[in-house]
């Protein structure tokens, strides 16, 4: 687990600089080594560079996990072919990768994954990265053939920014990084601008989605992609190596299924370095805990965040579940004045705006604190086997919609008005100057987005309505390329990956591919490698969820929101009584702290109407809109007005602006 970044360019001073300056920003990535390389200094009989003097320079920040000696550092070069490396994250499959190369007579000098995955890559071309198990961000160039090729893992779970440089004639053609951080570090792109469509996602979805970033053009690459570039940064290749469609072949067995994840926790638990589990009291995680127990050679520690607020804490629930797994547990008590206090080292490392990832951050510093260097958690089960209450609403949604297709489109909108206004009572206007913001006001837009499961998933996460998302961005920003708060290329994806599947399939894709992927995931990698921890997640495993695409949907979902097979395959040897338990989110109060210490330390900024109209706000409505929570007007929750305040502290931290 470390922190990359590279410049295709011309190799000289300047460029060597910009690079340590974006390494010197990934330090906390990688605290235990920095390394450089560039083609110009390689001293290989390989043809290292062209006529210009273009080449590649490389920095590579360690986090030492598996082989802590030298012949692991990075950036790697393979003996064998003289292409070199960077690498960010784990492959877990590596001691099989290394059992087959070593049959076909490959020796290797160092025992971690680094050389086993350059070996591979360097032989096999770009679609060996298909033999990869883990999570990865990579970049690896061949001296022969000029070229540079990066890929990111199936799912998400490792970041790779890339950003082009608009001017041919300039010094550098592409810069990479692990964070778009790095790549504002290098001083390479001038006064960073914010992307407007990053400003609409952020407004719709509390986050921003892929392959938008907060920066006009800075581009994350997305998810089971591989591209190539020569040395001028021109693509030569490009293909999404991985899409998360259903597999041929017959369905899986519960028995089969109970193997792929023990296994995949198994292979979770590879490290050279002390190791822990996250324990939220609920299925996922205590699925985690439970098997790594059952499979580990070693004693498993847990931990759990615990609230002051004991009615939000699940501290007492965790450590009765800990002791019934029989690990060694820890408790962390995080105050409302732990928080505030640390508030702002907590914000300064999020890597883009996101309203989310610091409960992660909280509970990652005092694990790293406590010793320990990896951990896993129980993240993707609810995706997985239909956890949420999408799972349960949207099918009946869309179900009405389609039975319903005979009747007016305007009788259906002028009934769900009714009815939305009947539900809410008097909050239905919000009580104020702004309309309330639930899910019964989203229903009249739902009508209108018909059976489109997509339109209707992404207006049950809206944060606002769309009629008051328009009222907050300032006019003429966004234009048509964001449909429904996710970015044209994106949803042309998922539009891929849902047609011919269920309700019920179509929802777990959308909630794998945009909640857990461009948020949970995200936010978590952020906010666990601000403190040099390595989060793993074994239920987010590219073989898990092709197995688990293999189960009939009755045997995967039902009865929705239990999560049944789950609790059979991971809770085994547990009282159910444990979990027969409303269900409860790893979330930090923020509503109560909101309304307390934190609020006063917002408010300068949210009646700032200035600074918002820097980052595309419209500064009255947002005033209206921060009037009405602390006024505690009906329907406005605090995600709405966090999302809006960390998008402006963040832009204005970062001096990016409209």
């Amino acid at each position: 687990m470390c922190g990359i970044a590279g410049i295709l360019g011309r190799v000289n001073d300047a460029n060597r600089a910009a690079l340590r300056r974006m390494a010197a920003c990934l330090s906390h990535r990688g605290p235990d080594c920095e390394a450089f390389w560039d083609s110009a200094a390689d001293a290989s009989t390989h043809n290292s560079g062209d006529a210009d003097g273009f080449g590649v320079m490389l920095a590579h920040r360690r986090l030492s996990i598996l082989d802590l000696s030298t012949a692991a550092t990075q950036p790697m070069t393979d003996p064998v072919t003289g292409q070199t490396i960077i690498f960010n994250g784990e492959i877990y499959n590596y001691v099989e990768l290394r059992r087959e190369l070593t049959a076909a007579g490959e020796t290797f000098g160092s025992t971690g994954d680094t050389a086993v995955m350059l070996r591979l890559l360097s032989l096999g071309g770009p679609e060996s990265v298909r033999k990869l198990r883990g999570m990865f961000a990579f970049a690896l160039w061949d001296p022969r053939h000029q070229r540079l090729t990066i890929a990111r893992d199936p799912l998400g779970i490792k970041p790779l920014y890339l950003c082009r440089n608009p001017d041919p004639t300039g010094d550098w053609s592409l810069l990479i990084a692990s964070e778009l951080r790095a790549i504002l570090a290098s001083k390479l792109i001038g006064t960073p601008k914010l992307n407007p469509h990053a400003l609409a996602s952020v407004v719709w979805n509390g986050f921003v989605m892929g392959p938008e970033t907060a920066v006009r053009g800075v581009e994350l690459l997305p998810p089971g992609e591989i591209r190539a570039f020569d040395a001028r940064g021109k693509q030569t290749y490009g293909q999404r190596y991985w899409t998360n469609e259903r597999p041929a072949g017959p369905a899986i067995s519960e028995e089969q299924l109970r193997h792929e994840i023990r296994q995949s926790v198994r292979l979770h638990l590879a490290s050279d370095v002390p190791l822990g589990v996250f324990l939220s009291s609920g299925v996922d995680s205590s699925a985690v805990a439970n098997l790594a127990q059952k499979v580990s050679e070693q004693p498993i520690n847990t931990f759990t965040l615990a609230f002051e607020e004991q009615e939000l804490s699940e501290g007492a629930h965790a450590k009765r579940i800990a002791e019934a797994i029989g690990t060694t547990h820890h408790e962390i008590l995080l105050t409302e004045s732990m928080f505030v206090d640390n508030i702002d080292l907590a914000l300064d490392t999020l890597d883009q705006p996101t309203f989310d990832g610091l409960n992660s951050f909280y509970m990652s510093k005092a694990v790293r604190e406590a010793g320990l260097t990896v951990a896993l958690v129980g993240t993707g089960g609810d995706e997985l086997f239909g956890g949420y209450t999408s799972f349960r609403e949207l099918p009946r949604l869309h179900a009405a919609a389609r039975r319903s297709s005979w009747l007016p489109r305007g009788a259906k909108v002028a009934a769900a008005k009714a009815l939305a206004y009947a539900m809410q009572g008097s909050a239905g206007s919000g009580g104020g100057s702004v309309p309330a913001q639930t899910r019964w006001a989203k229903l009249p837009d739902m009508v209108r987005s018909g059976d489109d499961v997509i339109g209707l998933y992404q207006l049950a996460y809206a944060l606002f309505l769309p009629g008051f998302q328009r009222q907050l961005i300032a006019d003429g920003l966004v234009n048509g390329s964001v449909i429904s708060g996710v970015p044209r290329e994106m949803h042309d994806l998922l539009a891929h990956e849902v047609r011919g599947r269920s309700p019920l399939s179509a929802i777990a894709v959308l909630e794998q591919r945009c909640f857990l992927g461009e948020r949970l995931l995200r936010d978590t990698d952020a906010a666990s490698m601000a403190v040099s921890l390595e989060v793993r997640l074994p239920l987010v495993d590219q073989v898990v969820v092709e197995q688990v695409n293999r189960l009939p949907d009755a045997v995967r979902f039902e009865p929705v929101r239990r999560k049944a097979i789950l609790r059979r395959v991971g809770l085994e040897g547990l009282d159910p009584n444990l979990f027969d338990r409303p269900k409860s989110g790893f979330v930090l109060p923020y509503d109560r702290w909101i309304r307390q210490r934190l609020g006063g330390q917002m408010d300068e900024l949210m009646r700032d109407e200035r600074a918002a109209a820097a980052v595309g706000l419209q500064g009255k409505t947002l005033t209206r809109l921060w009037n009405g929570f602390r006024s505690n007007q009906g329907g406005l929750y605090w995600s709405r007005v966090w999302a809006l305040y960390v998008l402006m502290r963040w832009c204005h931290r970062h001096g990016v602006f409209v």
